[in-house]
């Protein structure tokens, strides 16, 4: 029997002040006595002072992760999707209504035609629609009149004919008042392929068909509580900038609903950040303001002086981002995370773990460390719900994922981010590239988490908050990696494989 005085492994103080850097990959936590099952770990957290999420994921403001889809998604599933600003104002407040209006499961965006649209204009597409949806208009919000499908396009043979002599007049829908499950049972009942969803005075606002039902059933059941605002909607964060024209930007999205700000810059501690903290204060409030990235407890103490209701951690540790190498600058993510949470504790201010998520393990770690949740990019990169289309390459399917630092990015806006908008030369911190197609949200968070909470119970904790106290009083214990167990830690000495992680 282990001496009281025994030492197996070290806390979170004692190892991170050594003056040591450490990545996540870089230490190991310890197990504990487990006496409940993972379904009991509970993940609820905070995002900010005033806001509570049930799942402790977020997205990233980037442009090639998080517009309506994303923001509209993540609420869906407990977490919160942050709207990039890498856009005008009027585009970024439209992303927020319309990530507020979706209803997940149903197809979005379905092609809409005018009554005097011909044939031909459902060949223009290099990969056709099997349907279109007619409106007075020929959008969406707008009355529906019928419904083109399969059928009717082939029933005749001339393209120039108007899709309003060929197309099924008054086609079955039904109330936008129903859920997802219900309209779906009824989709089914009715035996339709597709079943247009319409507003109480006939408003075309959705679609659901039957590859949509088959797809969300293939989904595994969310258990967690959707994000939802005050106003009954999905809740919708936003970034801004810390420019003068930002006031503007902000006025757009804070009348578009949003219902956090986020100051988006690789370094938060600024004059910039600061005076923009005090103006949204002033100005709006019971909006709750997230500042950053930082890295360190003077960083983090300077940004909650000046009040700021939760705190964005990590610089140089995303996939995609060049900043440590470029400028010399950051701090290794697992550090920067316990390190900051030390200080943002102490105010009862919650810390975001920004970059260097690359699995599962990640998350419990940066939670563990003092993190109440954690923001993705490249995570989430590729999925159906980050923006843009998928191309092939070498018979991959891949879909763009580019650094807000990167010179494609910039070129939009995105340098201002990084204090270099008024630079006549423009120095890239990140890459552009592609990722592989991940497939859904609706799978990988929800799958993800469940690894989460066996983690947790791993390390016997139940909770992110009884977490967090452990690791504050040393009980929870921690050890650095060689790059040897690193490895041993991994997958290895296998001359093929295949790693399915759900």
């Amino acid at each position: 029997m282990a001496s009281p005085d025994f030492e197996d492994g070290f806390s979170a103080q004692k190892l991170f002040n050594q003056g040591t850097s450490y990545t996540y990959d870089d230490v190991i936590l310890h197990p504990y006595f487990i006496d409940f099952p993972s379904e009991a770990v509970n993940l609820t957290t905070h995002l900010s002072k005033n806001i509570t999420l049930s799942t402790p994921c977020i997205s990233s403001p980037m442009d090639t992760i998080t517009e309506s889809s994303m923001a509209a998604t993540m609420a869906a599933l407990g977490g919160i999707g942050i709207v990039h600003c890498n856009n005008k104002p009027s585009e970024q407040a439209s992303i927020i209504q319309k990530a507020k209006s979706v209803c997940i499961g149903f197809t979005h965006d379905p092609l809409c035609l005018s009554p005097s649209d011909t044939l031909r204009t459902l060949t223009e597409d290099s990969s056709p629609s099997p349907y279109a949806l007619i409106t007075e208009s020929g959008t969406l919000n707008s009355k529906l009149l019928g419904i083109l499908t399969e059928r009717d396009f082939f029933s005749v043979n001339d393209l120039e004919t108007q899709v309003k002599d060929v197309m099924t007049k008054v086609p079955i829908c039904t109330s936008s008042k129903l859920s997802f499950d219900e309209a779906a049972a009824f989709l089914i009942s009715q035996k339709l392929k597709y079943l247009p969803i319409v507003s109480d005075d006939e408003l075309l606002v959705d679609l659901l068909t039957r590859e949509d039902v088959k797809r969300m059933r293939g989904f595994p059941p969310s258990s967690v509580a959707s994000s939802i605002g005050e106003d009954g909607k999905v809740l919708v964060g936003v970034a801004i900038g810390t420019r003068e024209s930002d006031k503007e930007r902000l006025e757009h999205v804070v009348k578009a609903g949003a219902n956090v700000v986020v100051l988006d810059s690789s370094q938060g501690d600024s004059i910039y950040q600061r005076e923009m903290i005090g103006y949204i204060k002033r100005t709006y409030q019971g909006l709750d303001v997230i500042a950053g990235n930082v890295v360190t407890a003077y960083q983090a103490q300077n940004l909650i002086k000046a009040g700021a209701d939760g705190l964005r951690v990590g610089m140089g540790s995303g996939s995609i981002c060049t900043t440590q190498e470029v400028c010399a600058v950051g701090r290794g993510q697992a550090t920067a995370v316990y390190k900051v949470a030390s200080v943002a504790k102490d105010y009862g201010i919650p810390v975001i773990a920004d970059g260097g998520i690359a699995n599962s393990g990640h998350i419990v770690k940066a939670l563990a460390l003092g993190a109440s949740t954690v923001m993705m990019g490249s995570f989430l990169a590729g999925t159906e719900e980050a923006p843009g289309s998928y191309f092939y390459q070498n018979g991959r399917r891949l879909k763009n994922y580019r650094g807000m630092g990167s010179l494609d990015a910039m070129l939009k806006g995105s340098d201002a981010r990084y204090l270099g908008d008024k630079s006549k030369l423009k120095i890239a911190q990140g890459v552009s590239g592609a990722v592989h197609d991940k497939g859904s949200i609706l799978k990988i968070i929800p799958y993800t988490m469940q690894a989460v909470r066996q983690g947790f119970q791993d390390l016997g904790v139940s909770s992110i908050q009884s977490a967090h106290d452990r690791c504050r009083s040393g009980a929870l214990k921690f050890e650095v990696r060689t790059g040897a167990a690193q490895v041993e830690g991994g997958i290895h000495d296998l001359v093929m494989y295949e790693k399915k992680t759900f």
